[in-house]
């Protein structure tokens, strides 16, 4: 198939390389021009997939469009309020599009956006994956480090009923499973990253604002555990209020890893000693509170208040990490002009599409 990829930080040339040794055809578009600088002439993958990968560079969304057979939005999740009404105004009706990872409702916001222009209601599924389909290093311009090629990704769409058809899209571009997910929030609350990474912020923010260096997985420590497993029964209690299964973060760090199940922490100090010292961040704009908090912890506030539920730990972080950070870290412009009350039925049929 010919795919163009939207986001070129790591992920997205990470998945690219990916796409193109499995025999696609790839095109690459970078939002602000600077991710695809340095690799006109192709992209040199190393790790889990190795060679030299010639990617088309796009200069525009409608160039990045043109021609192909699907498309994957692989960008942070704090890009998508600026670049959503972009690929709203230029995707072509009959393109369907993966988002990875789909945080935060991020397909359904695309799809209200898409109705508000008049795209016609038999438009293209959009997928929902609930993470990226490799975990990746950009090392220089031209090359890129792939860490790990996933397994299996589950996915979802929106309308929920082209869930299989955007699994199988997945499956053909990147080889990994898709098991299917009945909603795009399955796929938005899915991901483990924004509560292992809040507590890690939250208790090593010291070390992270004296940009000290430190073992994530080692500083996984039992206490530390406790709170994220806290913050994993009232996701959980979340999604079973819409009927969405969640992995539990042993099974996410399982499928991430490839270590065994057992206790989280254990589990932790078994990757620190297979993959070594896997350092946390060393600043305070670190996604792992500027993405992971506004589209993850308080996301899942802003579902759970419209459906009555409290999340007193989820709280408590929030406004812990808001304490520390001094800021507002509430505000996700994704949810503007969407209904928390109103977003299960939403979520089955979309928006516009009859």
């Amino acid at each position: 198939m010919r795919l163009c990829v939207l986001g070129a930080g790591a992920v997205g040339p990470a998945a690219a390389a990916l796409a193109a040794s499995r025999g696609h055809g790839v095109a690459i578009w970078s939002p602000s021009g600077r991710g695809t600088a340095g690799i006109e002439g192709g992209m040199e993958s190393e790790g889990a997939v190795t060679g030299r990968f010639a990617l088309r560079v796009a200069a525009g969304l409608e160039e990045a469009f043109a021609g192909a057979d699907a498309a994957l939005l692989a960008v942070p999740a704090y890009a998508f309020p600026a670049l959503l009404p972009r690929i709203a105004e230029a995707l072509p009706p009959v393109l369907p599009l993966l988002i990875a990872p789909a945080a935060s409702l991020a397909p359904l916001a695309l799809d209200a956006l898409m109705a508000a222009r008049g795209a016609p209601a038999g438009r293209a599924a959009i997928g929902a994956m609930a993470t990226t389909p490799v975990t990746a290093r950009r090392r220089a311009p031209g090359r890129v480090f792939v860490a790990t090629v996933r397994a299996a990704v589950d996915v979802a769409a929106v309308p929920a009923a082209a869930a299989a058809e955007m699994g199988a899209l997945a499956t053909a571009l990147f080889g990994h499973a898709s098991p299917v997910a009945p909603s795009a929030l399955g796929a938005g609350i899915a991901n483990a990253n924004p509560i292992i990474h809040a507590v890690l912020a939250l208790t090593n923010v010291t070390r992270i604002e004296r940009a000290e260096e430190w073992p994530q997985y080692g500083l996984m420590t039992p206490a530390a555990c406790r709170m994220m497993e806290a913050l994993a029964a009232e996701r959980a209690a979340l999604a079973a209020r819409f009927g969405v299964p969640v992995l539990g973060l042993e099974e996410s760090l399982h499928r991430a890893n490839g270590v065994p199940m057992g206790p989280l922490a254990e589990m932790a100090a078994r990757i620190a000693e297979t993959r070594g010292a896997v350092l946390g961040p060393a600043e305070m704009e670190t996604r792992y509170v500027t993405e992971d908090v506004p589209y993850g912890l308080a996301f899942y506030l802003w579902l759970a208040r419209g459906q009555g539920l409290a999340m007193p730990v989820t709280e408590a972080v929030v406004t812990a990490l808001e304490a520390l950070w001094g800021r507002d870290l509430r505000r996700n412009p994704l949810l503007h002009g969407l209904d928390p009350a109103g977003v299960g039925v939403a979520l089955v049929s979309g928006y516009g599409r009859g």
